[in-house]
This record gives C-alpha cells, structure tokens and sequence, in this order.
C-alpha cells in the first residue's frame, strides 16, 4: 500500500517540470542504510551555472564557469554537512546555521527559527531543511520555512518529525508546487517516495525522473545504519 503510494507519487514528481529545489530523506529496502538525496533545478543562467562538488565529507555548491557567475548569494552554499551524530542537509545556507547552533549545544528547530525564505522576490524561495540524529527521538526531521499563500510579511515555519523508517520509503519536500511565471511554494505535508539499496541506484533513479531540462546537480547521501560509515555520490549535469 505505502509503496504504491511512492510509486504514485514518483510518477507525478516525473510530470512536474520545476519542482525546484528537493529533499528525500528515508531508509534502504534493505534497512541497512539511511538516505538523504537533494537536488538542485534552475531556468536562469546563473542558476544553471552551478555544479556539486565534495569536500572532505561535506558536498558545496560551485560555479561550473566562474566567468558567468553573477549574484553567489543565494547559489552558493553547503547543501550538505554533518557534525557528530548529526547530519544536516538544505537548499541555502541555513546548513551552516543549524551546523553553528548545534555545534554551540542549540537545537536544529532554534536554528531555523532565526531564519526566514529566501529574499528573491516575487517568488519568496522557501527554505527546505532535513536533518538526521543517530539515536535520536525521531529517525529524522524535515523543515519548511515560506511566505503564507506568497505575503512575505508572515514567515510561517513547519517541522515534520518521522519517528520511525520505513525500509525502501523517504518523504520528499521541494521548494515549488510546480512551474510558472511566479512559483508557487510548495503545499502540504512531505511525501512519500521510492528510496532503493545502494547511493548508486538511487542517483540513476532520481535523475531519470526529474525533468531532464531543468535538473542541474543530485547527490545521494547513505549513512551505514550500524557503523555510521558515509558515502556519497554526485552527478552534475556540466561534468
């Protein structure tokens, strides 16, 4: 039945041409691996112009062509980091946010609570968020910060926390609903997607369903439930 439902729901995300910006957090068919798999769109130049690279355990956004590069602000940024148990990954520089705050014994809801979405009017980009704690409450815990119904005078912040992983399922959140002229933020609760055994698979699966005109760069990140061993796979579309 739920993996029906992913099934279902991996179909429509093949039909959206610009969900933006995602997160899927979830755990290997197998149960032996956690997963967190992000990737970046762009219809701009400038966002276009970008590629992932890693650096040493954590994975940064980078301009493939240094030339063009225009306004870095919201472009370049650790989409990717980790600090003891925890491992962090979101579209912006609230990574570093929630890696300062819990390096200082804060909390990832603290963290987020002095941030907002992102400047770049009319679209008021929402601020995706997921983070992983070995031994924690939760096996994980998916944050969304944006305007109320595109008013960028209301912030409205929701956290989604899931106690228990399901094995070979993840909730996914990305910043649009879908394209057009303004985007529209995305709507609901996360939901449930296909998440397969090993980073490889999972890097060709997503890639192939995402709109081959708009995807830019995907990483997948495994976490070896057992050792905490990490491994994580790139692939960019400007190679």
């Amino acid at each position: 039945m739920l993996k029906q439902i992913a099934q279902n729901n991996a179909e429509k995300l093949k039909k959206n041409e610009y969900p933006g910006r995602g997160i899927v957090l979830g755990l290997s068919e197998d149960g032996t691996k956690f997963f967190q798999i992000y990737w970046i769109m762009g219809r701009s130049e400038n966002s276009r112009n970008r590629i992932f690279v890693e650096e040493n355990g954590y994975v940064r956004t980078k301009a493939y062509d240094e030339s063009k590069l225009k306004d870095p602000s919201l472009i370049i940024y650790y989409p990717v980091k980790s600090i003891g148990k925890y491992h962090i990954v979101s579209n912006g520089d609230q990574t570093d946010t929630v890696f300062d705050y819990i390096s200082s014994g804060k909390s990832f809801e603290a963290a987020l609570m002095t941030r907002s979405f992102e400047p770049d009017s009319p679209n008021y980009t929402p601020r995706i968020t997921g983070i992983m704690e070995f031994g924690g409450r939760n096996a994980y815990t998916l944050s969304i910060l944006k305007t109320q119904e595109g008013d960028p005078n209301t912030c409205v912040r929701n956290f989604y926390y899931f106690e228990k992983p399901i094995k070979g399922l993840g909730h996914c959140i990305h910043t649009y609903e879908c394209d057009g002229e303004i985007l529209p933020s995305f709507k609901g609760e996360p939901y449930l997607m296909p998440v397969q055994d090993s980073a490889d698979s999972a890097l060709a699966y997503y890639w192939d369903i995402l709109n081959q005109d708009n995807i830019i760069s995907l990483l997948v990140k495994t976490i070896d439930v057992r050792t905490g061993e990490v491994e994580i796979k790139i692939k960019n579309k400007h190679n």
